[in-house]
């Protein structure tokens, strides 16, 4: 059994082969690959990962790092993907130039998530053509490559037989938050029902040990206006840690926001990452184009690990901060546990809908539960969902598809319709505007839009 992580020079390829070796003998591993196209940034992170394997999980798992495709690839059963194309440096246009036209600067959602997606289409194709090519015929491609929605699109449109399962760990850290908001440890044996598109979804039911929890949650949530353990809104209150890589200061909007959204509309729970479509105005008012998120990311996870790497080749020394390893790849790590022991699990997958939400269409990449097994998902359907979900689902579904469609045709056209179709952009000649500009900032990145 071989596993290769593609984006070996990730700041989260730690965790995950932390996740992937605590789980060697489900898996039945032999061999861990890391594979990335920057060889002097995998080969820093591999110090951490090398470290983690020997004297943290004390494994022989058999590391192996590369650059070159055909290595990377052959024979190998599962495929990890968590490219980041354009690296942070990237990630800062796509946030600030939208917020320079007075637009929502995130790195998945609106202007800056559909930039990104361009960047990511063509290396992700690349990427299924290569593990096709090299891997094991019975290969799948378990992709946590943002923006997922976007790159899924691209997926299904051009590759419609790829082994690939698209998913996203952001409703399984929201549901961590809640657990521990209620003071519940056994975090598994909570389950939930869920629908929407990535990064733009509702949970509908949540249980614990049977029991429906959705009210306390609710409760809890309008108690504190805030959805975060009472302990995480201390320590941020004092500027200390919380360890939890989606509850620092920055994101105090985004979890206050699910409070605001709360009150309006309080049949479903949303997922915090709405925050960006339903109150953008105050999502941008909120913001600081001189230092967003991308900014908050290099000076602190970023620095903290390749600063650690040096200090350990110096001087034999563990930082914490660099080599603590969080459980990042839990989710991805047991979806494989999943596929390759027939467990039917249920997780949570983007997928072609196919009917699984009636009045959506046929073709849009839903984020619904699914059973996983060696075959691949076995979507759970539903019934019909509420005009303002679905008319809300429609528009983003129809932005997304319209950025893949100017990626395939290099459509000017097509790109400037999907940025003004997306409820982040007030009008036109907004969405022109900020286009323009990522077009100049993506040079040598996207297709040649005409």
């Amino acid at each position: 059994m071989i596993i290769t992580v593609v984006g070996g020079g990730s700041t989260f390829t730690p965790g995950i082969v932390k996740s992937i070796a605590q789980r060697a003998k489900e898996l039945d591993l032999d061999e861990i690959r890391l594979f990335d196209i920057d060889k002097e940034r995998q080969d820093k992170v591999a110090v951490v990962v090398e470290w983690i394997l020997r004297e943290d999980v004390k494994t022989d798992v058999k590391l192996t790092v590369t650059n070159d495709v055909k290595e990377a690839y052959t024979d190998a059963t599962f495929v990890f993907a968590q490219m980041r194309v354009g690296k942070y440096e990237m990630r800062e246009q796509d946030e600030k130039i939208p917020l320079k036209h007075g637009c929502v600067g995130q790195e998945t959602c609106g202007c800056g998530g559909m930039a990104y997606g361009l960047r990511t289409i063509n290396p992700m194709i690349d990427l299924i053509d290569d593990v096709e090519k090299y891997a094991k015929k019975d290969h799948w491609i378990l992709n946590y490559s943002n923006p997922a929605a976007i790159v899924s699109e691209a997926c299904r449109k051009l590759r419609p037989n790829a082994r690939i399962i698209n998913i996203c760990d952001m409703p399984i850290a929201i549901i961590d938050i809640i657990a521990e908001s209620l003071g519940i440890k056994d975090v598994n044996n909570i389950v939930y029902d869920y629908f929407g598109l990535n990064h733009f979804g509702w949970f509908t039911s949540i249980e614990y040990k049977g029991r429906d929890i959705m009210a306390e949650i609710k409760e809890y949530i309008k108690k504190h206006e805030i959805l975060l353990p009472e302990s995480y809104i201390e320590r941020i209150k004092k500027a200390q840690s919380v360890g939890n890589r989606h509850a620092v200061s920055s994101w105090n909007h985004v979890w206050k926001s699910v409070y605001t959204m709360l009150e309006s509309f309080p049949d479903y729970l949303p997922n915090t990452y709405l925050t960006y479509y339903l109150l953008a105005k105050e999502t941008v008012e909120k913001s600081n184009i001189d230092r967003t998120r991308a900014n908050e990311v290099m000076e602190s996870r970023e620095k903290d690990l390749f600063e650690g790497v040096e200090h350990y080749l110096k001087t034999g020394e563990i930082s914490q901060k660099a080599f603590y390893a969080g459980s990042h790849g839990d989710w991805i790590s047991d979806l494989a546990v999943a596929i390759k022991n027939d467990t039917k699990a249920r997780f949570l997958v983007i997928t072609e809908n196919r009917g699984t939400i009636p009045n959506m269409p046929y073709d849009a990449m839903v984020e619904v539960p699914a059973y996983i097994g060696k075959n691949g998902p076995e979507v759970i359907a539903r019934g019909p969902i509420p005009l303002f979900q679905q008319g809300l689902m429609m528009q983003q579904v129809n932005s997304e598809k319209l950025i893949v469609e100017a990626c395939v045709e290099n459509s000017y056209e097509k790109a400037l319709q999907a940025f003004t179709l997306n409820k982040t952009v007030p009008s036109m000649r907004v969405a022109k505007a900020i286009l323009d500009d990522m077009i100049e900032a993506n040079k040598g990145y996207w297709p040649e839009l005409r």
